[in-house]
């Protein structure tokens, strides 16, 4: 009989024995990155269907929809803004926006469900390398890949949801138009400044003046408005999420307990992947890593919700990152970083546990 050593160094060259593959190996066949991207999408389209009346209702407290910002202080005030839109606009105002969802999910959802695969790969090719750091890394790279790649369709959906039938309504088209075409109206530099020097103030509209013909006001950069605090809270909510994921999977399939919590292995799967979590083990897993990466990246989320809606109310001015945090704590305070924390638990936890359980089960289907 050959060493364990010859066997894993003949793995690159006989790939058709699937028990001389490597995981890392497995992970870059073309087979395994559509199944597992197919899979990612499919997992997220159904977690966002289940609650997308939640997400609609978020939105408008989040960004501070005039006609909903009077319900974000009640206790009952998620099910009395879902009766209003549902009185307003039928039922299907509260999948207001979910067309655009559904577009931007499914890739986002595998590209980033493909890319943790592919990232965790590299960072822990064997079981001596799994740690929480490395795991962690993996889903905070795994989910700033897929929302690069997406942002522009998340930035459509949230201007979509952010209106109302009072507002009147606006269709996709007009929608990228009225990004792409968006020149906001920027107030004076002096006038931001009253109380400063004249040569100061002089220079500040000097430097203005050139910044405002250098950096363009319309084109598609409009559509990556809000990305900077995206990428800032996709690390510790994508991180959080699939180190989370895999540890309590882990603790779901120790040995005292794998007996209740695991499913038997099939046919067709590999034999280095650990056995699949009953669906409540699996569901369990993904609830508590909803709850722990929403609250990791609330804060900087709603900064960047208010940013993606700048442009559409008050008075044209693109907020930076800063100013729309230094806002958010004048009118509110600190508390107003967590506005929609309620909603955002009842949303994620559901949407992050069925978005990793059909994942999961998608690749049973697939043999991955």
């Amino acid at each position: 009989m050959a060493p364990a050593v010859a066997s894993n160094r003949d793995a690159a060259v006989c790939p058709t024995d699937d028990e001389a593959i490597t995981p890392r190996n497995r992970t870059r066949s073309w087979d395994y990155v559509w199944r597992s991207g197919v899979a990612g999408g499919v997992a997220g389209c159904a977690a966002k269907t289940i609650v997308a009346p939640l997400d609609r209702v978020k939105i408008l407290f989040q960004a501070s929809n005039p006609h909903f910002a009077k319900y974000t202080g009640s206790s009952f005030g998620v099910a009395t803004a879902i009766r209003d839109i549902y009185h307003f606009e039928g039922g299907r105002g509260l999948f207001r926006g979910h067309s655009a969802t559904l577009l931007r999910i499914f890739p986002y959802a595998g590209i980033k469900f493909l890319a943790y695969e592919q990232i965790r790969a590299m960072i822990i090719p064997g079981k001596e390398y799994e740690t929480p750091l490395r795991r962690l890394l993996s889903g905070s790279l795994a989910g700033v890949t897929s929302v690069f790649f997406t942002y522009p369709l998340e930035l459509i959906r949230v201007r979509l949801a952010f209106e109302t039938k009072k507002d009147g309504r606006s269709s996709l088209s007009s929608i990228c138009r009225q990004i792409y075409n968006s020149s906001p109206v920027e107030k004076s530099a002096t006038a931001r400044l009253p109380s400063a020097p004249a040569p100061v103030a002089a220079a500040v509209e000097s430097t203005a003046s050139v910044a405002g013909s250098i950096v363009p006001k319309t084109g598609l950069i409009n559509f990556y408005r809000g990305f900077a605090p995206t990428l800032l809270g996709m690390l510790p909510y994508a991180g959080m999420s699939f180190l989370t994921h895999d540890t309590v999977s882990d603790l779901m399939r120790h040995p005292s307990v794998a007996q209740y919590t695991t499913l038997p292995r099939r046919k067709n799967q590999p034999s280095d992947k650990p056995a699949p979590l009953r669906s409540w083990a699996e569901l369990t897993s993904g609830g508590v890593a909803g709850m722990i990466s929403q609250t990791s990246s609330y804060p900087l989320e709603v900064i960047r919700r208010r940013m993606q809606v700048s442009g559409a109310v008050g008075d044209g001015h693109r907020m930076r990152l800063g100013e729309t945090a230094r806002l958010i704590f004048q009118e509110r305070g600190f508390r107003g970083f967590f506005v929609g924390l309620t909603i955002g638990y009842v949303k994620v936890i559901p949407m992050v546990a069925v978005s990793f359980y059909t994942y999961e089960r998608m690749k049973l289907v697939f043999g991955i």
